[in-house]
């Protein structure tokens, strides 16, 4: 088990933030991005930042995008579509994503819209 599973989604939320943020985009794009993949509202992820859920619990009450299958390339040395444990493929294409946002790609791109 990796430990990023049980590591809390909040502790690396403040990351993403300044990630695009350092950029130029914004965090309600970021927060865009995530509800695109999860299926949170602004609300439902302001409760899962405020309980401390771990990536394991945020991801197993997620709503998955029937579009996240879309998201694909490398991120962190491995590609998102090869990534054999769920959890840990969920959590890379929330990181490719987010890398996506913070290179400047246009939201409609990145919403595989």
């Amino acid at each position: 088990m990796s430990r990023i599973f049980t590591t809390s989604f909040a502790s690396v939320y403040p990351h993403y933030v300044a990630k695009v943020e350092k950029k130029g985009r914004t965090k309600a794009e970021l927060d865009q991005v995530i509800e695109w993949l999860t299926g949170y509202d602004e609300s439902a992820l302001a409760e899962h930042l405020t309980a401390g859920t771990t990536f394991e619990d945020f991801f197993a009450d997620a709503h998955l995008n029937p579009d996240a299958h879309l998201v694909t390339g490398v991120i962190c040395g491995h590609r998102v579509e090869e990534i054999a444990d769920p959890l840990m493929k969920q959590i890379r294409c929330l990181d490719k994503l987010v890398d996506e946002l913070a290179r400047g790609k246009a939201m409609e791109k990145i919403l595989r819209s």
